[in-house]
């Protein structure tokens, strides 16, 4: 998988979003919002530009104190709600 083009994290009044940007996102209209480790996921996704499920997990318990299974479904679930949305593609 992948993040899809345009689509960039900042942080608007001390909260990340990912917000649409150039021709490519015009009809996407949407700010999401993101907790701090939504966040870090998403810019590392963005650093390993091909990813997956498990080797984001792996790099979720290297950077945070979690356990490998749990670290598995949240980014699981993450990654799936990016899915839903249409901000990232296979």
């Amino acid at each position: 998988m992948k993040q899809k083009e345009g689509f960039v994290l900042r942080t608007v009044c001390g909260e990340h979003v990912i917000v649409g940007e150039g021709l490519g996102t015009i009809d996407f209209g949407k700010l999401i919002s993101l907790n701090e480790t939504a966040a870090w996921l998403w810019g590392k996704a963005g650093e390993m530009g091909d990813f997956t499920i498990d080797n984001l997990a792996e790099a979720l318990c290297e950077e945070y104190d979690v356990d490998a299974q749990q670290a598995h479904d949240d980014v699981e679930k993450m990654v799936r709600q990016w899915q839903e949305i249409g901000i990232i593609e296979s």
